[in-house]
């Protein structure tokens, strides 16, 4: 049994009695004739946030929530009940209702317990734990005299720090035993400038999945806090943008988000299954201009999208999406994956115990090319360079998107 096995089984199970009879005992009352496919999905969350604008803190709050998920497949037919009450009576409540939904399909039983090694992506550790709340607020509050003292024109500083620990274990009807604990922690900064009447902002931010004795190692949060502040200060001398249509260069970095908006989603599993993606039934045709290669990387050590295995169990990999143009596959879970006859991906995620698995992104990004960046600039005789994008939305039937 590995760490994180045994760490998951320690803060889920052991607190009410339970352990791996209890989970079989569960797995007995919800297969059987109907049920083609079941799985208990075990959830403990612990997050908080702390925020000090102006050197005073604003808001300081701390949260827990557990709970397990139930779910039951028939077809394309699923039974789910959840209860935020992990013990063995709860538990078997949740397996009858979830099983009641199902009156066709096949006959499966549960299959002996294999424990499923995920990847070592980052430490199974809790970042709340790990620094004092004083020491916390002390660095916000260091954060915010840096940044007053690095311009007379900053007006007014907002900082947040965020910290949060997620505890998974997963076991399926075919066997697969599965659990993770993911560290995840964040730091943000806006900064306000001003000048001749004018206000400008600036707003930057920093983390991943680790601790925030990281997060504030090699000077981060003071990088992040610069950037911020450069942000505003353009701000302050930016003029209007050209009207018109014209190209358009993408910076490094946020965004793609552009990416992740207009791509991204239309290419997740469940979408195409029905139909209602602008890529549906388009695998080997051409959606990209040539040289164009976009994968979905869970396996990145320490990113803030990667998982050691995702919600359903499955290990994590790199998949091509778009390879030079074409597209060659979707991000699938176990269920869109069985209906699509394809693999899964490692794409299976979960809103929380409260919600169904969907296949959704990990890090979806777009690979380095063949051209330097000063020579697609050059290309441009006149048009806009974006280094930064704040947000947007697609609708993924058109593929029409607006950031």
């Amino acid at each position: 049994m590995t760490q994180t096995l045994e760490l998951a089984q320690s803060r889920l199970l052991t607190p009410t009695g339970m352990g791996l009879s209890e989970i079989d005992q569960a797995f007995s009352r919800l297969m059987g004739p109907g049920v083609d496919f079941g799985d208990l999905y075990f959830q403990h969350s612990r997050r908080e946030s702390w925020t000090v604008e102006d050197g005073i803190v604003k808001d300081g709050a701390h949260s827990i929530e557990q709970g397990v998920g139930v779910r039951a497949i028939s077809g394309e037919r699923t039974g789910f009940a959840y209860s935020d009450d992990i013990r063995s009576d709860a538990l078997i409540d949740s397996a009858a209702a979830a099983r009641a939904i199902s009156r066709d399909g096949g006959t499966h039983a549960a299959g002996h317990r294999i424990a499923v090694a995920g990847r070592q992506l980052y430490a199974p550790e809790d970042p709340i734990e790990g620094m004092a709340p004083e020491t916390k607020v002390a660095a916000l509050r260091e954060i915010d005299a840096f940044l007053r003292a690095a311009d007379p024109r900053v007006k007014q500083v907002v900082v947040s720090l965020m910290g949060a620990v997620d505890t998974m274990l997963v076991a399926r009807s075919d066997g697969v035993l599965a659990a993770d604990v993911r560290p995840l922690v964040r730091f943000n900064v806006q900064v306000y400038v001003e000048e001749n009447g004018r206000r400008e902002s600036g707003y930057a931010g920093c983390g991943g999945r680790y601790s925030y004795g990281h997060l504030f190692q090699d000077d981060k949060p003071r990088a992040t806090a610069r950037e911020a502040l450069r942000q505003a200060l353009v701000s302050l001398e930016a003029e209007d943008a050209p009207a018109g249509v014209m190209p358009v260069v993408l910076g490094p970095g946020w965004p793609g988000v552009l990416l992740h908006e207009a791509v991204g989603h239309g290419l997740e599993g469940d979408f195409n299954r029905k139909g209602t993606s602008v890529y549906s039934n388009r695998i080997g045709q051409r959606v990209a201009a040539p040289g164009v290669t976009i994968v979905d990387d869970g396996t990145l050590a320490g990113r803030r999208g990667s998982l050691n295995v995702d919600d359903e169990g499955t290990v994590t990999q790199c998949t091509t999406l778009i390879e030079d143009g074409i597209l060659r596959g979707y991000l699938q879970d176990t269920l869109n994956a069985r209906l699509m006859g394809m693999a899964p991906t490692g794409n299976g995620r979960r809103e929380s115990f409260a919600h169904l698995p969907m296949p959704r992104m990990t890090n979806t990004y777009m690979l380095a090319g063949n051209h330097d960046p000063a020579e697609m600039i050059a290309s441009v005789e006149r048009g806009l360079y974006a280094p930064n994008f704040g947000g947007g939305q697609v609708d993924i039937t058109s593929g029409k998107f607006v950031f």
